[in-house]
C-alpha cells in the first residue's frame, strides 16, 4: 500500500479576534468552502497579563458547529440556552449554532497560559436552522490509544482501528461524522494511520513538525492529504503535535459573513436581520 501525500500545506496567518485575542488562523485562499467540511481553524494562546484578558464577549453563530479543544489551560463557555461551563486542559467542548446560538467564551490561563485549538465545521443545508446545542466532553472520556512506542493518540470523534480493537470516539452529534484524533508524537517515533476513500484528510501541527512522504510539515501548517493509501506520520527531532481531521466533504454552496455560515447571499442576509432585530435565537 503506498503512502498519503500532501497535496497541498497551508501556514496559518496572524489574526486577531474577539476582545484582543491573538491567534493563528488557517483559512484557505479560496474560501471557507475549500476545504470543506472544515470551514476555518484558529490556534488561540492567551497568557495573563495586567488588565482585562483577551476573550471572546457575547456573539451569535448560525449554520455551523465548533469545537474547540484546549492543549493547556481552561476556558469558561456561558450561552443563551443557560450553559455555564469550565473546559479544561485535555477537554472539548461542542457547540451546534443551528439556527442561532449567543455564546461568550473567556479563556483561563493555568500556570500563565491558555492554548487551545477551535475547528469550525460546517452543517448541511438541512441542518442550519436545527436546535442549537452544546456538550463538554472530559477528558477521562477521550480514549487513549497507544499504537507504537513514543506514540499517542486521543480519538475524540469517529471510529478507529489502530491497535486490534475498534475503538469509537465520545463525540457522536457532529452532523459531518468526522475522524478526529489528538497526536503527541515524541522525538524520532513513527505511526500509520488508515485513510478512507472519497473523505478529506487534514493535519494541523500546533507542537514540533511532522515528516509525511519526505514533507516536512511545521508548526502552525497544515497540510491537506490524497485519499490513497495510508498516513505514515514520523516525528522531528523535537516531537510534535498534531490533530488530524478527516471527513467526507459535504459538496454545497459556503457563503459567509461574520460568524453567519450558509448557503445562500439570501440567507446570509435573514440571519443579519433576525439578529438585528433579536430573533437569531428564537
Amino acid at each position: 500500500m503506498d503512502d498519503a501525500r500532501p497535496r497541498r500545506v497551508l501556514a496559518a496567518c496572524p489574526a486577531s479576534d474577539g476582545a484582543g485575542v491573538r491567534l493563528r488562523r488557517i483559512l484557505a485562499r479560496e474560501g471557507m468552502g475549500a476545504l470543506d467540511p472544515l470551514l476555518l481553524l484558529d490556534d488561540f494562546v492567551v497568557t495573563d497579563r495586567r488588565g482585562s484578558p483577551p476573550g471572546f464577549p457575547d456573539h451569535p453563530h448560525r449554520g455551523f458547529e465548533t469545537l474547540t479543544l484546549m492543549l493547556d489551560g481552561a476556558m469558561a463557555h456561558a450561552d443563551h440556552l443557560g450553559n455555564r461551563d469550565l473546559v479544561e486542559t485535555g477537554e472539548v467542548a461542542w457547540m451546534r449554532a443551528g439556527r442561532g446560538v449567543i455564546h461568550a467564551e473567556q479563556p483561563v490561563p493555568r500556570d500563565g497560559r491558555a492554548h487551545g485549538l477551535q475547528l469550525w465545521l460546517n452543517l448541511p443545508a438541512r441542518d442550519k436552522l436545527g436546535d442549537p446545542a452544546y456538550r463538554r466532553i472530559p477528558a477521562v472520556r477521550i480514549p487513549r490509544l497507544d499504537p507504537a512506542p513514543g506514540c499517542r493518540i486521543r480519538l475524540i470523534a469517529g471510529d478507529l482501528e489502530i491497535v486490534g480493537t475498534p475503538t469509537r470516539g465520545p463525540l457522536t452529534e457532529a452532523a459531518s461524522a468526522p475522524l478526529l484524533l489528538d497526536l503527541a508524537l515524541a522525538p524520532g517515533s513513527e505511526i500509520e494511520l488508515p485513510t478512507t476513500p472519497g473523505w478529506r484528510h487534514l493535519l494541523y501541527v500546533h507542537q514540533g513538525a511532522i515528516v509525511i512522504a519526505d514533507h516536512r510539515i511545521g508548526r502552525h501548517q497544515l497540510a491537506e492529504f490524497d485519499d490513497a493509501g495510508r498516513l505514515r506520520l514520523g516525528a522531528a527531532t523535537q516531537g510534535a503535535g498534531a490533530l488530524l481531521i478527516a471527513a467526507r466533504p459535504l459538496a454545497e454552496p459556503v457563503v459567509h459573513y461574520g460568524p453567519f455560515v450558509m448557503n445562500t447571499q439570501a440567507e446570509i442576509d435573514q440571519a443579519i436581520a433576525d439578529y438585528e432585530a433579536g430573533r437569531l435565537t428564537d
